[in-house]
Protein backbone atom coordinates (compact mmCIF):
# COMPACT_ATOMS: atom_id res chain seq x y z
CA UNK A 1 0.00 0.00 0.00
CA UNK A 2 1.18 3.69 -1.21
CA UNK A 3 0.83 6.54 0.99
CA UNK A 4 1.45 10.18 -0.30
CA UNK A 5 2.74 13.15 1.44
CA UNK A 6 2.94 16.57 0.23
CA UNK A 7 5.17 18.66 1.20
CA UNK A 8 4.64 22.34 0.06
CA UNK A 9 3.89 21.24 -3.59
CA UNK A 10 6.38 17.78 -3.70
CA UNK A 11 4.82 14.63 -3.40
CA UNK A 12 6.09 12.16 -2.13
CA UNK A 13 5.06 7.98 -2.10
CA UNK A 14 5.59 6.25 1.02
CA UNK A 15 5.78 2.34 0.74
CA UNK A 16 6.44 1.01 4.37
CA UNK A 17 8.57 -2.87 4.27
CA UNK A 18 9.72 -5.22 6.37
CA UNK A 19 12.96 -3.78 6.11
CA UNK A 20 15.45 -2.53 8.89
CA UNK A 21 16.17 1.80 7.64
CA UNK A 22 14.32 4.15 5.92
CA UNK A 23 15.93 5.05 1.81
CA UNK A 24 15.06 7.75 -0.17
CA UNK A 25 14.91 7.72 -3.62
CA UNK A 26 14.37 10.19 -6.24
CA UNK A 27 13.58 8.56 -9.86
CA UNK A 28 13.84 10.08 -13.39
CA UNK A 29 12.98 11.32 -15.85
CA UNK A 30 10.36 13.53 -13.52
CA UNK A 31 11.37 13.58 -9.92
CA UNK A 32 8.90 11.30 -8.86
CA UNK A 33 9.88 10.73 -5.21
CA UNK A 34 9.74 7.44 -2.98
CA UNK A 35 10.30 6.55 0.65
CA UNK A 36 11.01 3.17 1.48
CA UNK A 37 10.35 2.81 5.31
CA UNK A 38 9.95 -0.30 8.30
CA UNK A 39 7.13 -1.01 9.35
CA UNK A 40 7.37 -0.39 13.01
CA UNK A 41 8.25 3.91 11.69
CA UNK A 42 4.57 5.71 12.18
CA UNK A 43 4.00 8.57 9.61
CA UNK A 44 4.94 11.88 11.37
CA UNK A 45 8.29 10.04 11.90
CA UNK A 46 8.63 9.63 8.19
CA UNK A 47 6.89 13.21 7.42
CA UNK A 48 10.13 14.34 9.48
CA UNK A 49 12.20 12.92 7.79
CA UNK A 50 11.72 13.69 4.53
CA UNK A 51 11.40 17.63 5.92
CA UNK A 52 15.11 17.04 6.75
CA UNK A 53 15.99 16.33 3.72
CA UNK A 54 13.82 18.69 1.06
CA UNK A 55 16.95 20.33 -0.24
CA UNK A 56 18.58 17.56 -1.10
CA UNK A 57 15.12 16.55 -3.14
CA UNK A 58 14.71 19.80 -4.67
CA UNK A 59 18.53 19.61 -5.42
CA UNK A 60 17.99 16.05 -7.33
CA UNK A 61 14.83 17.09 -9.13
CA UNK A 62 16.59 20.24 -10.77
CA UNK A 63 19.44 17.63 -12.17
CA UNK A 64 17.29 15.46 -13.49
CA UNK A 65 15.47 18.47 -15.47
CA UNK A 66 18.80 19.69 -16.84
CA UNK A 67 19.76 16.84 -17.60
CA UNK A 68 20.05 16.12 -21.60
CA UNK A 69 18.41 12.81 -22.87
CA UNK A 70 19.22 10.60 -25.38
CA UNK A 71 16.57 9.93 -28.19
CA UNK A 72 14.97 6.64 -28.31
CA UNK A 73 16.88 3.93 -29.92
CA UNK A 74 15.38 2.16 -32.96
CA UNK A 75 18.35 0.25 -33.88
CA UNK A 76 18.35 1.43 -37.48
CA UNK A 77 21.02 2.10 -39.76
CA UNK A 78 23.22 5.77 -39.06
CA UNK A 79 21.76 5.72 -35.68
CA UNK A 80 24.16 7.38 -33.00
CA UNK A 81 25.73 4.71 -30.35
CA UNK A 82 28.79 5.82 -28.02
CA UNK A 83 30.96 3.43 -27.02
CA UNK A 84 33.66 4.62 -24.24
CA UNK A 85 32.45 8.18 -24.87
CA UNK A 86 33.04 8.03 -28.81
CA UNK A 87 30.43 8.23 -31.00
CA UNK A 88 29.58 5.64 -33.53
CA UNK A 89 26.98 5.26 -36.58
CA UNK A 90 25.54 2.44 -36.20
CA UNK A 91 25.53 -0.38 -39.49
CA UNK A 92 22.93 -3.26 -39.54
CA UNK A 93 23.74 -5.85 -41.82
CA UNK A 94 21.35 -8.69 -42.29
CA UNK A 95 23.37 -12.10 -42.67
CA UNK A 96 22.17 -15.77 -41.56
CA UNK A 97 24.99 -16.14 -39.15
CA UNK A 98 24.86 -15.96 -35.48
CA UNK A 99 24.39 -12.40 -34.51
CA UNK A 100 27.49 -10.00 -33.40
CA UNK A 101 28.42 -6.35 -32.79
CA UNK A 102 31.77 -4.74 -33.58
CA UNK A 103 33.40 -1.92 -34.51
CA UNK A 104 34.80 -0.77 -38.08
CA UNK A 105 36.03 2.68 -37.94
CA UNK A 106 33.53 5.04 -37.15
CA UNK A 107 30.89 2.60 -37.61
CA UNK A 108 29.29 -0.02 -34.88
CA UNK A 109 28.43 -2.71 -36.97
CA UNK A 110 25.51 -4.93 -36.17
CA UNK A 111 25.38 -7.94 -37.92
CA UNK A 112 21.76 -9.78 -37.09
CA UNK A 113 19.77 -12.60 -38.73
CA UNK A 114 17.21 -11.39 -41.70
CA UNK A 115 14.05 -10.08 -39.97
CA UNK A 116 15.26 -9.36 -36.94
CA UNK A 117 13.09 -7.24 -34.79
CA UNK A 118 14.00 -4.24 -32.59
CA UNK A 119 13.46 -6.26 -28.93
CA UNK A 120 16.07 -8.42 -30.17
CA UNK A 121 18.47 -5.82 -31.86
CA UNK A 122 18.47 -4.33 -28.23
CA UNK A 123 19.28 -7.19 -25.96
CA UNK A 124 22.22 -8.14 -28.44
CA UNK A 125 23.56 -5.11 -28.51
CA UNK A 126 23.27 -4.87 -24.85
CA UNK A 127 24.59 -7.81 -24.48
CA UNK A 128 27.81 -6.71 -26.24
CA UNK A 129 28.15 -3.01 -23.89
CA UNK A 130 27.83 -6.29 -21.08
CA UNK A 131 30.52 -7.68 -21.88
CA UNK A 132 32.71 -4.66 -22.77
CA UNK A 133 32.54 -3.59 -19.57
CA UNK A 134 33.02 -6.41 -17.79
CA UNK A 135 36.20 -6.88 -19.28
CA UNK A 136 37.21 -3.60 -18.28
CA UNK A 137 36.02 -3.72 -15.27
CA UNK A 138 38.35 -6.34 -13.36
CA UNK A 139 41.48 -5.01 -14.06
CA UNK A 140 40.37 -1.67 -12.57
CA UNK A 141 39.42 -3.59 -9.94
CA UNK A 142 42.84 -4.98 -9.64
CA UNK A 143 44.44 -2.18 -9.75
CA UNK A 144 42.61 -0.50 -6.66
CA UNK A 145 42.38 -3.19 -4.56
CA UNK A 146 46.00 -2.44 -4.67
CA UNK A 147 45.97 0.85 -3.80
CA UNK A 148 43.12 0.77 -1.43
CA UNK A 149 44.35 -2.29 0.44
CA UNK A 150 40.99 -3.59 -0.19
CA UNK A 151 39.12 -7.24 -1.73
CA UNK A 152 36.36 -7.14 -3.99
CA UNK A 153 34.77 -10.31 -3.69
CA UNK A 154 32.38 -9.77 -6.88
CA UNK A 155 31.25 -7.45 -9.33
CA UNK A 156 27.93 -7.57 -11.24
CA UNK A 157 27.02 -5.22 -14.12
CA UNK A 158 23.71 -4.80 -14.96
CA UNK A 159 20.95 -1.73 -16.37
CA UNK A 160 20.54 0.69 -12.95
CA UNK A 161 17.75 3.20 -13.66
CA UNK A 162 18.83 5.92 -10.78
CA UNK A 163 22.54 5.04 -9.85
CA UNK A 164 25.93 4.60 -11.27
CA UNK A 165 27.13 2.34 -9.19
CA UNK A 166 26.14 0.50 -5.89
CA UNK A 167 28.43 -1.29 -3.22
CA UNK A 168 27.43 -4.13 -0.36
CA UNK A 169 30.14 -3.66 2.44
CA UNK A 170 28.96 -6.62 3.79
CA UNK A 171 29.34 -8.69 1.20
CA UNK A 172 32.11 -6.80 -0.28
CA UNK A 173 30.32 -6.83 -3.58
CA UNK A 174 30.03 -4.04 -6.23
CA UNK A 175 27.25 -3.38 -9.10
CA UNK A 176 27.82 -0.98 -12.05
CA UNK A 177 25.31 0.15 -14.38
CA UNK A 178 25.75 -0.94 -17.78
CA UNK A 179 25.14 2.10 -19.35
CA UNK A 180 29.07 3.15 -18.03
CA UNK A 181 30.62 1.06 -21.52
CA UNK A 182 28.94 4.13 -23.16
CA UNK A 183 30.76 7.09 -20.93
CA UNK A 184 34.72 7.60 -21.08
CA UNK A 185 36.54 5.03 -19.26
CA UNK A 186 37.90 7.97 -16.78
CA UNK A 187 33.96 8.08 -15.57
CA UNK A 188 34.05 4.02 -15.08
CA UNK A 189 37.29 4.51 -13.06
CA UNK A 190 35.38 6.74 -10.70
CA UNK A 191 32.43 5.20 -10.21
CA UNK A 192 34.71 1.88 -9.39
CA UNK A 193 36.81 3.99 -7.41
CA UNK A 194 33.66 5.44 -5.39
CA UNK A 195 32.34 1.82 -4.27
CA UNK A 196 35.41 0.56 -3.71
CA UNK A 197 36.05 3.27 -1.00
CA UNK A 198 33.02 2.64 0.82
CA UNK A 199 34.34 -1.21 1.26
CA UNK A 200 36.74 1.07 3.86
CA UNK A 201 34.08 3.92 4.98
CA UNK A 202 30.45 2.72 4.34
CA UNK A 203 29.00 6.30 4.36
CA UNK A 204 29.25 9.75 2.73
CA UNK A 205 30.78 11.47 5.60
CA UNK A 206 33.96 13.39 6.14
CA UNK A 207 36.11 10.45 6.01
CA UNK A 208 34.96 9.08 2.78
CA UNK A 209 35.10 12.39 1.38
CA UNK A 210 38.89 12.16 2.38
CA UNK A 211 39.64 9.01 0.89
CA UNK A 212 38.21 9.97 -2.52
CA UNK A 213 40.38 13.46 -2.57
CA UNK A 214 43.25 11.00 -1.41
CA UNK A 215 43.00 8.83 -4.02
CA UNK A 216 41.27 10.31 -7.21
CA UNK A 217 41.87 14.13 -6.42
CA UNK A 218 39.84 15.03 -9.66
CA UNK A 219 36.82 12.78 -8.69
CA UNK A 220 34.61 15.80 -8.55
CA UNK A 221 35.27 17.21 -12.42
CA UNK A 222 35.08 13.75 -13.71
CA UNK A 223 31.68 12.87 -11.40
CA UNK A 224 30.28 16.64 -12.96
CA UNK A 225 31.26 15.40 -16.40
CA UNK A 226 29.74 12.07 -15.93
CA UNK A 227 26.33 13.63 -14.73
CA UNK A 228 26.35 16.42 -17.77
CA UNK A 229 26.33 13.45 -20.45
CA UNK A 230 22.71 12.21 -22.10
CA UNK A 231 21.40 9.81 -20.27
CA UNK A 232 19.68 6.64 -21.60
CA UNK A 233 16.11 7.17 -22.79
CA UNK A 234 13.59 4.75 -21.00
CA UNK A 235 10.49 3.56 -21.19
CA UNK A 236 9.91 4.67 -17.13
CA UNK A 237 7.53 2.48 -14.39
CA UNK A 238 7.70 2.92 -10.76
Amino acid sequence: MVTHIDLGGIVLDVVQKDIKNIHLSVYPPTGKVRISAPLRMGLDTIRLFAITKLGWIRQQQKKLCEQERESPREYLDRESHYVWGRRYLLKVIEEDAAPSVRISHAKLLLCIRPGTDETTREAILAGWYRQRLKAAVLPLIKAWEHRLKVAVNGFYVQQMKTKWGSCNPAARTIRLNTELAKKPKECLEYIIVHEMVHLREPTHGPRFIALMDRFLPDWRDTRDRLNRLPARHERWNY
